[in-house]
């Protein structure tokens, strides 16, 4: 008898730790699908962002400017509460996980250096849902008259 109450006791404890590992798994899954959903709200959401961004400049004589740019700084807050983040760039080096060089610009600037964004990166909780797209410089030769090819 105290065999058999063992074996049950055996298949009681399996079970348990069955369910708890189903739960686990259960619980990370649930996790993971609330952040995938997350990140392609937020991910369609820049492009509002970035209107946001392009119309206030323009905005400067609009006797409503402040109001809009009110409503474009809490929406930033509230993104960055969900673990929103520029990508920074302006005189950095160009990271093939971070920046998207589209073009480069002959200055006198360091070398492969970033000169200019011309379209804000973001990351999301340490993942990069949007490279920057960004102007590098290439160094001017200093001598003249002097072409590739």
């Amino acid at each position: 008898m105290t065999r058999l109450a063992e074996e049950r006791r055996e298949r009681l404890l399996y079970l348990q730790a069955d369910f708890d590992n189903y739960r686990k798994w259960s619980e990370k899954e649930k996790g993971s699908v609330i952040t995938h959903a997350n990140e392609n709200l937020i991910t369609e959401l820049l492009v509002i962002l970035d209107d946001f961004e392009q119309s206030l400049p323009s905005l400067e004589n609009e006797k409503n400017r402040d109001g809009i740019r009110m409503v474009y700084q809490k929406m930033v807050k509230i993104l960055a509460g969900y673990g929103l983040e520029p990508i920074e760039c302006l005189g950095k080096k160009p990271d093939p996980l971070v920046h998207e060089v589209v073009c480069r610009k002959r200055c006198t600037e360091d070398a492969d250096t970033i000169v200019e964004e011309i379209g804000k990166g973001y990351v999301l909780n340490a993942k990069v849902i949007r490279p920057s797209k960004v102007m590098v410089a290439e160094q001017v030769s200093g001598k003249k008259g002097e072409e590739n090819g």
